[in-house]
């Protein structure tokens, strides 16, 4: 099923576009390429072909074996392997990123406007609703989130400052820096020591990281309603 979702993303950006379209919703700043494409085949498609692919996908993000279904999908459907490819990744793409937004702050409404955007119609809306919104939920998005490809987080973080009172070319330099060291939910630990400079930047940076997440958080989609 991954290849089919590697595929469909690759055939997707074949499809014109070098990149997604205008977002600002759920889907981020930019539309993922997959998904416009999967938009665009869907609004001539049949509601039962449509609910079989939906079907095929949930079971993708809950990690079972669909290779049977899509093949069944195939053969009774005049829909070729790229077709099935680039629908089948672009569901899988606006589901899972669906499921990772939490439901106290993520609202229902928003998420159909924003399908609506994409020009799908109402009948799928309804439909990728019920995943999302619906009883299927905590199953889908237990295992997208588990699946997901995901960084090791830091669980530990220790820093010092240490300062040089000489070097192999200066006898005396007196120069300041600082020791890190991060322990990682995967085990592993690193250490490593950053020039004040190199500190200011990055100090920066999480600056700018943090003012982001507060605009974000302050945008409809996010935003929690009493």
């Amino acid at each position: 099923m991954a290849a089919a979702v590697s595929a469909g993303r690759a055939a997707a950006h074949g499809h014109g576009d070098s990149g997604g379209g205008r977002g600002g919703g759920f889907l981020g700043p930019r539309v993922p390429a997959e998904v416009e494409a999967m938009a665009r085949a869907v609004q001539d498609m049949g509601k039962e072909t449509f609910r079989r692919l939906l079907r095929v996908t949930v079971n993708a993000l809950e990690g079972k074996d669909c290779k049977e279904s899509v093949k069944l999908i195939a053969e009774s459907t005049n829909l070729s392997e790229e077709q099935l490819a680039f629908l089948i990744s672009g569901m899988y793409t606006l589901l899972r990123e669906a499921l990772r937004l939490p439901l106290p702050t993520f609202k229902q409404e928003v998420f159909k406007e924003d399908l609506k955007e994409l020009r799908i119609p109402e009948d799928f809306i309804v439909d990728f609703s019920s995943i999302v919104f619906g009883n299927r939920r905590p199953t889908s998005e237990g295992t997208a989130l588990i699946q997901g490809n995901r960084l090791p987080s830091v669980q530990d973080f220790k820093w010092r400052v240490d300062v040089a009172i000489s070097t192999s070319s200066l006898a005396r330099a007196l120069q300041p820096s600082i020791l890190m060291m991060l322990k990682l939910s995967d085990g592993t630990a690193h250490r490593f020591e950053v020039p004040v400079a190199k500190f200011q930047e990055l100090r920066y940076n999480v600056a700018l990281i943090l003012k982001e997440m507060n605009d974000l958080e302050k945008r409809s989609v996010l935003k929690i309603q009493d």
